[in-house]
């Protein structure tokens, strides 16, 4: 019996990449792979926050009107005279909570990959190439996105690069392989203006600066190197899934609040959550119960639950109520940043440039 020469002349086909355990789908290209089972428990029911952490302190006249000010300075068109003149009949607060559920996952998924061949082992079937899902990948920080590329041991194999028949260059596309180009400024006749053209000698012809006049370049497939490695690659990807739910309030302020932060009442991480019970707002429960089976539901299918974290925060929403020149007006302050709403402020000015 011969010698097995090793490694093989050619790089396996897709089909027999699909031989390999782990990975069948191959041999229809790849493509997604289940998850593995839940690492870890389901967190224990969580209680909601203490009752002295769900209140705000009721937002006063003068930050109110300093937010006013600030408001109505960043439009051009607006006059001071209802922030200085005007006064505050009544102050209304319409707090709400918003309820975040963010899902950190995991997938791979895996695809018949080539790269140039710069020396690396061929170390196809080896021995048995692992599982995709017991490879090693560098989990980035819990709920931060990232992606990574992992060529999957013991499915690599050398072949000859097909784009360039193995040569390492190719015709070069820009001079039709002849090296030369026609000259622009004579058109390839070597005269102009009635003389021999000076830009090419009066030979019509220009050396072609894209592969230096040799007629062909570096193939871009094997970058000259004339082989390809071929393998299985292992594309990783970690998402953080988020969700926001915000109670509705009834103080007439028709925006959304997600430009806004609050105050953090509550907040809890675990491999797998649990809905929060017994919070003050039967709403928040609601949502949180809801959520967190949507998101075990739909991304368990998908991909490997590493974390959930759940926030409750309480925005703060001010109504305030103020008379200027006898007429009653409006306007809204809320989030932590005292952001104002004023819909039909009463004193702008048309400024028109002749």
């Amino acid at each position: 019996m011969g010698d097995t020469v090793y490694p093989p002349p050619t790089a396996p086909g897709a089909n027999m990449f699909g031989s390999m355990p782990g990975y069948e789908g191959m041999a229809a290209g790849g493509g997604f792979l289940a998850p593995p089972m839940p690492l870890g428990p389901v967190a224990p029911p969580q209680p909601g926050p203490d009752p002295e952490e769900w209140i705000i302190p009721t937002l006063s006249e003068d930050i109110a009107r300093e937010a006013f000010r600030s408001f109505v300075s960043t439009h051009s068109c607006y006059s001071e005279s209802p922030v200085n003149d005007g006064v505050i009949t009544n102050m209304e607060p319409f707090n709400t909570y918003r309820y975040q559920l963010e899902t950190f996952t995991e997938t791979r998924k895996t695809e018949q990959a080539e790269k140039p061949y710069e020396g690396e082992q061929a170390d196809f079937n080896i021995q048995p190439a692992p599982q995709p899902w017991d490879i090693p990948a560098k989990t980035p920080s819990f709920f931060t996105k990232h992606k990574q590329n992992i060529r999957v041991p013991f499915t690599s194999s050398i072949k000859e690069c097909t784009n360039c028949n193995a040569l390492g260059t190719v015709r070069c596309q820009e001079c039709n392989g002849n090296g030369t180009k026609p000259c622009v400024l004579c058109n390839g006749s070597g005269r102009h203006n009635e003389q021999g053209c000076s830009s090419c000698d009066a030979t019509g012809k220009k050396r072609c600066i894209k592969c230096n006049a040799r007629g062909n370049v570096d193939c871009e497939s094997c970058e000259g190197k004339r082989q390809m490695l071929s393998y299985i690659k292992l594309k990783v990807k970690w998402t953080n899934h988020e969700e926001y739910h915000v109670v509705p309030q009834h103080s007439g302020l028709q925006i959304k609040l997600d430009s806004v932060s609050g105050k953090q009442l509550f907040q809890n991480s675990h491999s797998l959550l649990y809905p929060l019970l017994g919070f003050p707002n039967p709403a928040i429960s609601e949502a949180s119960q809801r959520m967190i089976k949507d998101h075990q539901t739909k991304y368990g299918q998908t991909s490997r639950i590493l974390q959930q974290r759940q926030t409750v925060e309480l925005i703060p929403i001010t109504k305030v109520n103020y008379k200027w020149k006898g007429e009653a007006h409006l306007y809204y302050v809320y989030g932590n940043e005292n952001e104002v709403r004023a819909d039909n402020y009463p004193a702008t000015c048309c400024c028109v440039i002749q």
